[in-house]
């Protein structure tokens, strides 16, 4: 893991460290802490408080000492890689995780002009910065979620690229399907969802000429254990896998490597093939299909029956004046148990 932002330094002890003595699950004193880490019991307060502030759920008790309110798993690169086969390792390129990031998307956007490498994943614990759809903010609470973010580059121009986040959409829910949450859907353009409430969201930010050769930096967010402290922020109905699996999600490390992979076999045939290979796929996962839909476009609203994608990823909505191609940069939709 990376070298400390300022912000959390100056207190004798890094959060990492703190933070893998209370992943062991047990309650610890601030004087054992204190001890095993080579610091002053005030330090140690310090960075508890920092780490709350971060979103993480530490219990204190006078006499007892610190506590997580539930368990975490730290993102680690090694552990990462030990989740994917040999052929899955080779096909990426460097896995770099970090302990905060303003966002994973905007690392790899600096490293495009400076590591000509391709397929470079990029994760965090901690994103000070994280975006979302037409500018809004992601939020996600420390080890409450997967953010990672992978850079494609194509050789092709960026009007190739349609339907790209339809397919990142995908391998992430065959990624959670291989880790056994098989719940998940996909609401167009690119949120994840289940049983009527979001779940991950998926950002695309492409670069490079528009003739080719281009890039594309694929941000995949998953909520995995929020508590309603840590969803507080978010401004629609959420869900996380904790609640699909029943108090036990996944480990955060196999969720990544599994993303991770599903996402360079999907992109390497998007490469090739474009969106129409992934047609039939999507609308398998489609959770607006056949239902009524609201397209908000400027100031104006239609309401229409949703008909799946066409061949670019462009949703297709039956409106009361004949059907219509609708884009993702220029609507956002929304249904009844998805407003």
């Amino acid at each position: 893991m990376d070298a400390l932002p300022d912000a959390w330094r100056g207190v004798g002890v890094s959060p990492p460290a703190l933070l893998a003595e209370l992943a062991q699950g047990a309650t610890i004193s601030g004087s054992a802490l204190a001890a095993r880490l080579g610091v002053t019991r005030a330090a140690v307060w310090k960075q508890v408080e920092r780490l709350r502030e971060s979103g993480l759920a530490v219990s204190a008790q006078a006499g007892g000492g610190y506590r997580l309110d539930a368990p975490i798993d730290l993102l680690d690169a090694a552990q990462i890689g030990a989740a994917l086969t040999p052929r899955e390792r080779a096909r990426l390129g460097d896995v770099a995780v970090h302990w905060q990031l303003d966002s994973t998307s905007s690392e790899l956007l600096r490293r495009v002009a400076s590591d000509p490498r391709d397929r470079l994943a990029c994760l965090a614990e901690i994103q000070s910065h994280g975006r979302g759809r037409r500018g809004r903010a992601w939020r996600m609470p420390l080890g409450g979620g997967v953010a990672l973010s992978l850079l494609k580059r194509f050789d092709g121009g960026m009007a190739a690229l349609a339907g790209l986040s339809l397919v990142a959409g995908i391998a992430a829910v065959q990624a959670l399907d291989d880790c056994g949450v098989g719940e998940a859907g996909l609401k167009w353009p690119n949120d994840l969802v289940a049983r009527g409430a979001k779940l991950g969201g998926i950002l695309v930010e492409l670069g490079g000429d528009s003739m080719g050769p281009c890039h594309a930096v694929i941000g995949i967010g998953i909520n995995v254990r929020f508590d309603a402290q840590g969803g507080a922020a978010i401004d629609q109905p959420w869900i996380d896998l904790a609640t699909l699996a029943d108090g036990h999600p996944p480990a955060r490390n196999r969720i990544a490597a599994r993303v991770l992979a599903r996402l360079v076999v999907a992109l390497d045939r998007f490469a090739v093939a474009g969106f129409a290979a992934f047609a039939d796929v999507y609308a398998r996962h489609d959770v607006l299909l056949g239902r009524e839909v609201r397209v908000l476009r400027a100031n104006t609203t239609q309401n229409g029956i949703a008909r799946g994608v066409d061949e670019r990823g462009a949703l297709r909505v039956a409106f009361a004046d004949g059907e219509h191609l609708v884009d993702s940069g220029e609507v956002s939709v929304r249904t009844a148990a998805f407003a």
